[in-house]
């Protein structure tokens, strides 16, 4: 296993429940962005939901969005890929490697968007990043999986380039995004019993 958890950062003040779910937007750094959820299933069936590919293409990504593509080399230092593909035919991969993995406690990963559409690009550029191919840059996520009870508390802490590119994911919609995707993570996990999940 390679050690590369990302190490605490300094939290901004106040916490804030998003109105429309169960997500929380948790206090962080100015170059970072943390999400969670409770969620009723175990940690290890939380965490299968989230490294079978078979499991993650059916909740990943906004309401609208289907993946028909998700590869997972589940090791320190194996790839993922997910294509999310819009209702208008639009594809939007994001790729990455895994730098840490606990099984049943964490993950961490690093996210490329550098495949998405030059549109996307020249929006995130619009809001404040980087102009360049690339313009999020690379992410790294640190997933979380603590036992609460007899379900799991999810944290998503993710960490961007600058503090600027953080302003302007937000800006186009990743509080959203990601309160979507942990909606289709709790829809799927409900049906845990059919999909083999603890």
């Amino acid at each position: 296993m390679i050690a590369t958890r990302m190490p605490p950062r300094p939290a901004a003040a106040g916490n804030k429940r998003m109105p429309a779910d169960e997500s929380i937007i948790e206090p962080a750094a100015d170059d970072e962005f943390l999400i969670s959820r409770a969620l009723e299933a175990a940690p290890a069936g939380v965490f299968r939901a989230w490294t079978e590919p078979s499991l993650m293409a059916g909740w990943w990504g906004p309401h609208t969005f289907t993946n028909p593509i998700c590869e997972i080399d589940l090791r320190p230092g194996g790839a993922w890929r997910i294509v999310m593909r819009g209702p208008e035919g639009e594809e939007y991969p994001i790729k990455g490697i895994y730098r840490d993995i606990a099984i049943g406690e964490r993950l961490v990963f690093t996210m490329d968007c550098s495949e998405h559409p030059a549109g996307w690009h020249e929006a995130v550029t619009a809001h404040g990043g980087r102009p360049s191919a690339n313009a999020a840059g690379e992410m790294v996520s640190l997933v979380t999986f603590d036992p609460a009870g007899s379900g799991t508390s999810l944290t998503i802490r993710t960490r961007f380039e600058t503090p600027a590119i953080r302003e302007a994911m937000l800006a186009m919609g990743m509080t959203g995004g990601w309160s979507q995707s942990l909606d289709g993570l709790e829809k799927l996990l409900t049906s845990r019993e059919r999909i083999g999940l603890e």
